[in-house]
């Protein structure tokens, strides 16, 4: 599903007032947030997919960091989670569902949270995924709708993920590139979370399956700005440019750049970065808005930090590339 796909779907829904729902559907943003008190508020989220990757335990993980960060990216810490599997019951060993479950309790166990139950179904096509729960303070959450021109973006990870997944599917894809895109979809956002509260952030959003430019118009939209983004100071995982110029393509960079294409001044950004720019990321790091006093200390709390760009008043679209 494309983020046109999703607008569409959601403006259909009946709209209830409530006070304690601070945060809904309304901005896109990556987890609801429901006031329990004036200290605290409570954060759910649910994301899960079919297999990115070969190995069981390693896809767990994948699944696992990908739910949790949604906490994260609203300011968050993870408490709780439920698994969300689908599995061809009859067409796999069951081994391979304990060692996917094997690998999200690792990795939810390392974000400091519980594995508290979970559900599962027989599917025609193995599906994993997480249900989690979390706490913030109601006043200190990290969200869409906070980004004021004259702040900096900093993007927490290189993006490149769905090409290359794609091209480990196909075979096309060396030890080492493989490595560093597990490695990035595999490292939690917590640090990068933590270290936003701590200086002051309040505007931040993960990039996940909408790419780069999809969840940076979410920011511009929510927070009434349009965002300038530097394509050249864009980090990119290796071997992703030479995937797509392999060939690599993928159906969600398509609705992607369909639901992109009149909310982004283009300039003459080449093919290959447009490409990169909406290839939809799984477990994606964390893009930011933040003072520019605060971007240098960032930078140096957490590893991979990248300034991209900055938030200008509102223009003609939602985002402008140079």
């Amino acid at each position: 599903m494309g983020p046109g796909d999703l607008s569409r779907a959601l403006a259909a829904l009946p709209h209830h007032e409530d006070p304690r729902l601070i945060v809904g559907h309304e901005t896109y943003d990556d987890a609801g947030v429901f006031v329990l008190s004036d200290d605290l508020a409570l954060l759910q989220t649910v994301d899960f997919f079919a297999p990115i990757v070969d190995d069981p335990y390693t896809f767990g993980r994948v699944a696992a960091t990908n739910a949790l960060s949604d906490v994260f990216a609203m300011g968050g810490e993870p408490l709780t989670a439920l698994n969300i599997v689908g599995f061809p019951v009859g067409r796999l060993p069951v081994e391979i569902l304990g060692d996917i479950l094997r690998g999200g309790h690792d990795t939810v166990h390392a974000a400091g949270a519980v594995i508290a139950g979970g559900h599962t179904i027989i599917d025609e096509e193995l599906k994993y995924g997480l249900s989690v729960t979390g706490r913030a303070h109601p006043k200190r959450l990290l969200t869409n709708a906070a980004a004021h021109a004259g702040d900096r973006l900093v993007l927490t990870k290189p993006i490149g993920t769905g090409l290359l997944a794609t091209a480990g599917k196909a075979g096309e894809l060396g030890a080492a590139d493989y490595a560093a895109m597990v490695r990035a979809m595999t490292t939690l956002n917590d640090v990068a979370s933590r270290a936003a509260l701590a200086l002051g952030v309040r505007c931040a959003t993960d990039v996940t399956g909408f790419g780069l430019l999809g969840h940076a118009s979410h920011i511009a939209r929510a927070s009434d700005v349009t965002l300038h983004i530097e394509v050249a100071r864009v980090p990119l995982l290796p071997g992703a440019r030479a995937a797509w110029k392999r060939g690599a393509r993928t159906g969600g960079a398509e609705r992607n750049v369909d639901w992109l294409e009149t909310r982004v001044a283009w300039g003459a950004t080449p093919d290959a970065e447009r490409a990169l720019l909406v290839d939809p990321q799984t477990s994606g790091g964390l893009l930011l808005a933040m003072p520019s006093p605060a971007v240098a200390e960032y930078v140096s709390r957490v590893p991979d930090a990248v300034e991209i760009g900055t938030v200008e008043p509102r223009g003609a679209t939602d985002i402008a590339l140079s």
